[in-house]
């Protein structure tokens, strides 16, 4: 799958994400302090799945229906690295075929599929 890992959501998810074959941009490596504009068109621009932890996105891509290829909103109790790649792991294992496309919230107890707009 192709990720955008945002800035908030760090460089350990995304080094896991690379290390399971995944094509993954990190904004912490390409555009450190980029807007959410920025990180948006990106995003859509080149057809990835955003992961962030940054809820003004969840208003931006689900509530206001903006186009997306997938939005990953990590809401987690514990913003470790350990426990982001945890979730990651979890959500990739469980969800491959449902994560394309979809607007996910994922905390340390659920995952929630809310389908919003796509492209």
């Amino acid at each position: 799958m192709r990720f955008l890992v945002d800035e908030c959501t760090g460089t350990a998810a995304a080094g896991w994400l690379v290390e399971q074959g995944h094509d993954v941009c990190s904004v912490y490596d390409l555009s450190r302090g980029a807007d959410d504009e920025t990180i948006i068109q990106k995003a859509v621009g080149e057809g990835r799945i955003l992961i962030t932890s940054d809820k003004d996105f969840g208003q931006i891509f689900f509530r206001d229906g903006r186009v997306h290829s997938g939005v990953i909103l990590l809401q987690l109790e514990d913003e470790r690295p350990q426990a982001k790649t945890a979730v990651m792991k979890r959500l990739l294992n469980n969800y491959p075929d449902r994560i394309e496309g979809q607007f996910l919230i994922v905390s340390e107890e659920i995952i929630r599929i809310a389908k919003g707009d796509s492209d």
